[in-house]
């Protein structure tokens, strides 16, 4: 079944968001500099825009949300130190182990309870070693994701990142947040993003996600931490020159596509309804919290990347997560006539005698 480009759905992930036309036009318009001289003025504005609207001292732009967590690990953990990690964050599971290959950190993997978060206890054990063995791999910082990519775009509550900021200063440890999606975070709490940031020596926030912009992240944290960012950063091969041109896109991000995620909102839970009443699907929560659904095929005759292939074909893209679970992500690209369709292409597939097993 060929179907045409323009008609696909892409659920996959918010990463396929386009830039928009005010995005594009504003790449053009942007004045220019040389960043890694820190001339670029449109770079400087978008990082304290960023600052400003979390609540920090700075902010550095990076070509990724990856490098941008690469960097805050390595400006907190000194080489041979480790980072105390959730089992499924995007940190662990999808950054390529960056932080051991390039910054000589050990992880400390820890299980995620089912909201997304790490059991305090076992946190505070990870940062209990003896300081004079040299044995051990002393504890440098504390990673929390919020909102939760693989526990279903969970954000953590406020009064549990109270207590895990506790615990980092109790331990003399850093506390860094992957905030990649944050802006979701803030709207499903009904808080700004800076009531969460405040939490975290350092957080990352990405662009180009349900932003919409074309490339890049931010990290933001106090000036002696960013400014050691910014050297890391060069390092790492992420100083770029003209960035104004990337910078004005991530300023109509921040200023024009925050507010419109509650739309995103909106069209998952109408597609998490529409799952809801298909026969052989079965969802983890009938409530999503912020973008992300999550659910599993419960037949017997059809293998999870069988469904995939076969919603494909009919022009709805969905991804596994984790094994047999499959991810839908709404974002800018869909509205609610997708959905519909989504909905019933779904139903389509279900309804056939069999999708094979493989």
């Amino acid at each position: 079944m060929n179907v045409p480009p323009d008609d696909i759905i892409e659920l996959r992930s918010d990463t396929f968001t386009l830039p928009t036309p005010r995005m594009l036009e504003a790449s053009l318009r942007a004045p220019l500099g040389d960043d890694v001289y820190g001339e670029d003025p449109t770079v400087r504005e978008l990082e304290r825009l960023a600052a400003d609207l979390l609540g920090k001292e700075a902010a550095c732009l990076t070509p990724s949300g990856t490098m941008a967590n690469l960097i805050a690990l390595m400006a907190h953990c000194p080489r041979g130190s480790k980072a105390i990690v959730g089992r499924e964050s995007d940190i662990y599971v999808y950054e390529a182990g960056g932080a051991s290959v390039c910054g000589g950190i050990t992880y400390e993997p820890l299980p995620h309870q089912p909201d997304g978060s790490l059991d305090p206890a076992a946190v505070a054990e990870a940062c209990l070693v003896d300081q004079d063995d040299p044995q051990f791999a002393l504890p440098a910082v504390i990673c929390l994701e919020t909102p939760q990519n693989r526990r279903g775009g969970i954000p953590l509550t406020l009064d549990y990142l109270d207590e895990m900021a506790g615990l980092a200063r109790d331990q003399g440890v850093a506390l860094h947040l992957d905030g990649a999606r944050i802006f979701n975070a803030a709207l499903a709490l009904g808080v700004s993003a800076a009531d969460i940031a405040r939490f975290g020596d350092t957080v990352q926030v990405c662009l180009s996600k349900g932003l919409s912009a074309p490339i890049g992240s931010v990290l933001a944290g106090d000036e002696a931490t960013i400014a050691t960012a910014r050297r890391i950063r060069k390092m790492l091969g992420g100083g770029m020159r003209q960035a104004g041109i990337v910078a004005a896109c991530g300023i109509v991000a921040l200023t024009e596509m925050v507010d419109r995620l509650a739309d995103d909102h909106t069209n998952a839970a109408r597609l998490s309804a529409g799952i809801a009443e298909i026969p052989g699907l079965r969802l983890e929560r009938h409530e999503p919290v912020t973008n992300m659904v999550f659910f599993t095929v419960e037949d017997s005759r059809r293998t999870t990347r069988a469904f995939i292939e076969d919603t494909a074909r009919r022009g709805l893209r969905v991804e596994e997560l984790g094994p047999g679970r499959i991810r839908a992500v709404t974002h800018a690209g869909v509205d609610e006539t997708h959905i519909d369709r989504a909905v019933e292409i779904l139903t389509e597939v279900m309804a056939q005698p069999s999708l094979g097993q493989g």
